[in-house]
């Protein structure tokens, strides 16, 4: 963690915009976020205005003046979005490259030829995660669900047995790996490493995937035995082209950015002299601004020009990229404003007095905040926002390590137990065709089963980094 969020933290916490005691500040988090949940699924209220309303209720409930929260929640705004608003444009940007080039389909298509059989949930967790990387949940769903509805019906396979991995692979990049939204803020928020961050998260995310995509599709095939839905098998965006890129350079495109990340992690953890040429050079080429946009800018012609997009064609594709992601946008905006205004309230000296006594660890208590608040709104996005908010005192003397595991604690508490609450929920079973209760026993699972391996595996490396 830089120096400058220790001291920064620190200044919040001498210096609250309240004089409010702990007692007070605890029931005003908790109502706070209380009106956030009650917005969100009672009144079906935008989760941007939610936040947004969330933190003027908890400044009100803590007693402090109404003009200082405001300030407060505009410039953790700002900042969040200064800071990751960016990188969020650029993975929307290749993520649309990706699926409007033929290049996911192309990816999905060379993989499943060389899989059959036993082989086939392996070969759907690994596209699944590739494709993954540079998309969000939703887009991902969308571009693979096709795929696994072909492959159960044509191979007569179980829907879950093929569906499970897929979904696994993707979920886990969402809630673990940067630079998705949840795990870039929580990044920022904490302090965090990166580079660091995301080669742990790497370490996390290969077993637990494993264990929750193609050992637990076993079971949950069991359990839920139903056909492929017809009806929901949409058009390939690939099948209007006449050509679309290899899957050598499109792999290659995909991976760049987390190639430049993970090599700027490896010369800080090598070089470990900010003087130093190579270390100054790993530093602006590995950072994600640079990796990403260098990702994109190669995407134009790997995938673009590849898939016989004219300049025309290129431009139009980006433009189509940023408007979806408005939403995001604000959601994660508003997600920093609160954080901000719990940090300046004096929450985070709250929870390091109330918990200074506590036996839980950290990392433990890190997971089980962003759990109780994904239990409640349904968003893991907003449950990584507050929950990163909420514990980012807890990272003022942990390591760079450390540091990083606590994001991943939080990126697993995440997605715990998807429910009824949780848009994926439903996006999950209408594209399968299953009941409440058969995607509760499967996909809901699967997420739990995610959340406990994934903060399992944290609390291993903890132990021994």
């Amino acid at each position: 963690m830089s120096s400058l969020s220790v001291e920064t933290l620190a200044a919040d916490a001498v210096e609250p915009i309240t004089s409010a005691g702990n007692a007070q500040l605890g029931i005003a988090v908790l109502a706070g976020i209380a009106v956030i949940v009650l917005l969100i699924t009672t009144f079906k209220l935008h989760a941007f205005l939610a936040l947004t309303i969330g933190s003027l209720a908890l400044g009100a409930f803590a007693g402090a003046p109404l003009d200082k929260v405001i300030t407060s929640f505009t410039a953790g705004l700002g900042s969040t979005v200064a800071g990751v608003g960016v990188l969020i444009a650029l993975g929307a940007i290749l993520g649309k490259l990706l699926a409007d080039s033929g290049g996911a389909d192309q990816i999905v298509d060379t993989i499943l030829a060389r899989a059959s059989g036993r082989a086939m949930p392996w070969a759907m967790v690994l596209i699944a995660s590739v494709i993954g990387l540079p998309l969000f949940f939703e887009v991902g769903i969308v571009l693979l669900i096709p795929v696994v509805l072909l492959v159960a019906k044509r191979g007569n396979y179980s829907l879950m047995r093929i569906g499970i991995p897929a979904l696994a692979g993707l979920s886990v990049m969402h809630g673990l790996i940067p630079p998705h939204p949840g795990p870039l803020v929580a990044i920022d928020s904490i302090g965090a490493n990166l580079g660091v961050t995301l080669a742990l998260g790497v370490v996390v995310a290969v077993p637990t995937v494993i264990i929750a995509g193609p050992l637990f599709s076993k079971y949950a095939a069991r359990w839920v035995d139903i056909p492929a839905p017809e009806t929901m098998v949409p058009q390939r965006t690939s099948d209007d082209l006449k050509k679309r890129p290899s899957f050598g350079a499109t792999v290659a495109t995909v991976l760049l950015p987390v190639v430049m990340m993970l090599g700027k992690a490896l010369v800080d953890i090598v070089v470990d002299d900010p003087t130093n040429t190579v270390q100054r050079v790993a530093d602006v080429v590995g950072s994600p601004l640079i990796a990403l946009l260098a990702a994109v800018l190669v995407g134009l012609f790997t995938l673009g020009r590849a898939a016989g997009f004219a300049k025309d064609r290129l431009s139009s594709t980006v433009e189509k990229s940023l408007a979806p992601i408005a939403g995001v946008l604000m959601i994660v905006g508003a997600g920093g404003g609160f954080k901000q205004t719990l940090v300046d309230s004096g929450v985070g000296q709250m929870i390091l007095d109330i918990s200074k006594d506590w036996s839980i660890p950290a990392l433990l208590l890190a997971w089980l905040i962003a759990v109780a608040i994904r239990l409640a709104t349904g968003s893991a996005t907003v449950a990584t926002i507050s929950a990163a908010g909420l514990a980012a005192p807890l990272a003022a003397d942990m390591s760079t390590a450390h540091a990083a595991l606590l994001v991943l604690a939080i990126g697993a508490g995440s997605v715990f137990f998807s429910h009824v609450n949780d848009a994926g929920f439903w996006l999950v079973k209408e594209y399968f065709g299953m009941s409440v209760g058969q995607t509760l026993k499967t996909w809901s699972v699967m997420e739990t089963i995610i959340s406990v391996v994934g903060l399992g595996f944290v609390l291993l490396l903890s132990l021994v980094l």
